[in-house]
């Protein structure tokens, strides 16, 4: 972000932006807050599940006005960040989910490295057969996080040929989106993955990248992490997510926005206009955090990353990702999804049962949305 700056002001001398950091975990409370109290940054960066209650609660300014090369940008993100017909958000980057692996974990066990063909039984097979062989040594075939849906039972049940949201409806009761909910509850069942409890005390991506789970379903911001905190990163690879009736994973990515009530508005709208251009782009990727959205400036972030499979990402995002799912309010109803399913994956009570309950409860918050 200081780069980007910095080479905004080549052209701009005389706008000074100050960067105010604020933990994931704070975020959106604060953020909230500040739109409140009216008091918004006068850039800032906006997700998938809160654009929509951002946008119609009158906080965001149209960007329609400024030169962005909408194009040149993914078109599921671009229609991600619109809403009414006007552009509110300006995709800074964008992640799929790929399935992570460690080759020395594989190979101890003897069992076969996962490839781009793989399906769920051959993904169900290696994770049950590892965790029996290394079972002794505390290591799991696959550990994920199901407390939300983006690296893991949002891409099943589509793949299963299910879906989240549809036309405002719930899809958590169809019966392909039950049956890709299914397999996180028999995987842990048959011990190919840590319990609820486990993933909860030990927190999935520390699982694998300490070398206790031989494979994650992971999005494109966890490259860094592995790439710092594995003892041994050449032992890591990626490649596609398994697949069951089709291929799939959720596309999503952040923007940029403008605070409607900014005192600097014009000023603002320029600043996001460079962080969206080209230019932006290329600064985003060779920053080797995430993939930038600019179409043809990916380049940086998979030359960040040489030893790894890396370009699965953008491939994935290209042939067959399908756009995070969102309503008005989404948080409304995706915040129940780890209290309601959790059970179910636990095996305390059946899928079935829950995955109704979370339709149920889903589709009344939605209904409240049309109000």
């Amino acid at each position: 972000m200081d780069e980007s700056i910095a080479e905004f002001n080549k052209e701009f001398p005389k706008i000074k932006v100050t960067v105010a950091h604020t933990p994931y975990k704070q975020y959106w409370t604060k953020l909230m807050t500040q739109a409140e109290g009216n008091n918004l940054p006068d850039v800032f960066w906006m997700n998938g599940p809160n654009i929509k209650l951002y946008a119609d609660g009158d906080q965001l300014a149209p960007l329609d006005d400024i030169d962005v090369d909408w194009d040149k940008l993914p078109e599921a993100l671009v229609e991600l960040y619109s809403f009414e017909g006007k552009h509110y958000g300006i995709p800074k980057d964008f992640d799929t989910t790929a399935l992570w692996y460690n080759k020395a974990i594989f190979e101890k066990a003897g069992v076969e490295l996962p490839n781009s063909n793989w399906t769920w039984d051959d993904f169900t097979k290696a994770a049950n057969e590892i965790s029996t062989k290394l079972k002794g040594e505390g290591i799991y075939g696959v550990t994920a996080d199901l407390t939300g849906g983006q690296e893991s039972f949002y891409n099943t049940m589509e793949q299963a040929g299910g879906y989240v949201i549809k036309e405002g409806k719930s899809g958590f009761d169809d019966p392909k989106s039950i049956e890709g909910l299914q397999i996180w509850a028999d995987l842990i069942k048959d011990g190919g993955m840590p319990s609820v409890q486990v993933m909860a005390d030990n927190k999935p991506n520390d699982m694998f990248a300490s070398g206790k789970a031989a494979m994650i379903w992971a999005g494109t911001w966890n490259t860094t992490n592995y790439a710092k905190n594995n003892p041994n990163p050449s032992d890591l690879d990626l490649t596609d997510l398994p697949k069951k009736d089709k291929q799939a994973t959720v596309i999503h990515g952040l923007a940029n926005v403008v605070a409607k009530n900014s005192k600097n508005v014009a000023a603002a709208k320029a600043f996001a206009q460079f962080l969206g251009s080209k230019r932006g782009a290329e600064i985003e990727g060779a920053a080797g955090v995430t993939l930038p959205a600019y179409e043809g400036t990916q380049e940086k972030y998979l030359e960040t990353y040489p030893d790894w499979n890396v370009k699965v990402y953008p491939d994935s995002a290209q042939n067959y990702a399908f756009p995070y799912p969102v309503s008005k309010n989404t948080n409304a109803w995706a915040g129940l999804e780890a209290e309601i399913l959790a059970p179910a994956f636990a095996g305390e009570v059946p899928v079935e049962q829950a995955a109704k309950q979370m339709a149920d409860k889903m589709n009344e918050l939605l209904a409240k949305e049309g109000n």
